[in-house]
């Protein structure tokens, strides 16, 4: 696990930013760390073995190295790409939305396994969901959310008409910007 200057974690992609010519920030839920963020240097260049890795939504391995403000990732395996869904844009807002709900809601380095039990879960279960029922299903991963990060009592049950998005904006104080994917026209969808 960890050493006094490298560590091996386990993590899903939840966002990347360009950071130089050549490189990214990348933004991880991890089992063992909670949020993480770690510099992946030269990943945006063609010749890079960790840029396929590295995608959003990802689950991996990586071994990173302790840096003065950002870690750095030094190796990374990719354990799943949830390739049977990644071509479905419905079902790949729903995963953005559910991954800016945990970047939103959580801290960085606060370890919560559940947290990333959770979030591994869905994303899984989102290839056998239909398109017609994500909205119901990204209101599920919202309310489990809410609750394991105590933002909700665990024994009080959500309202019928309960709109998680609208809890989310109130506690982070900003729009979440990934419901728009959702809204998009196709197949009628509406939100609950």
């Amino acid at each position: 696990m960890a050493t006094l200057r490298t560590y091996k974690t386990e993590g899903i992609v939840l966002k990347r930013t360009n950071f130089g010519e050549a490189d990214k920030i990348v933004t991880f839920y991890t089992k063992d760390y909670g949020k993480l963020v770690a510099l992946a240097k030269g990943v945006r260049r063609l010749t890079s073995r960790k840029r396929g890795s590295l995608e959003i939504f990802n689950q991996v391995v990586f071994f990173a190295a302790k840096g003065k403000s950002l870690d750095i990732i030094t190796e990374v395996e990719t354990r799943q790409t949830y390739s049977q869904w990644r071509k479905d844009l419905k079902k790949v807002g729903a995963a953005y939305e559910m991954a800016e709900m945990v970047d939103r809601l959580t801290a960085e380095g606060s370890e919560q396994k559940e947290i990333y039990e959770l979030l591994c879960s869905y994303l899984q279960r989102l290839k056998t969901t239909s398109k017609q029922n994500l909205p119901l299903f990204v209101n599920s991963f919202g309310q489990s959310l809410l609750r394991y990060l105590g933002f909700w009592p665990k024994n009080k049950s959500f309202p019928a008409n309960f709109n998680v998005e609208v809890k989310i904006e109130e506690i982070i104080e900003r729009e979440l910007m990934s419901k728009r994917f959702l809204l998009l026209p196709e197949a009628g969808l509406t939100r609950p």
